[in-house]
């Protein structure tokens, strides 16, 4: 059986701004047998990278 990750999001300020996407373990490049924290650590990281991706957020910080 192929394990699958669903992601999601949506905004409780802006309507329509919403993604829901599956992926398999394969195709994010995970481990089916990881550990379990470990894996928790990786789709949090992953998950975080595809909001930001889908929200075209980008930010500068700027020290003079």
């Amino acid at each position: 059986m192929v394990k699958t990750i669903t992601f999601s999001f949506a905004s409780a300020e802006y309507e329509g701004t919403e993604a829901t996407e599956t992926f398999t373990f394969e195709k994010l490049g995970l481990d089916e047998h990881m550990d379990e924290k470990d894996l928790e650590i990786e789709m949090n990281r992953i998950y975080h990278a595809w909001v930001w991706s889908k929200l075209n957020i980008s930010s500068s910080i700027i020290i003079e």
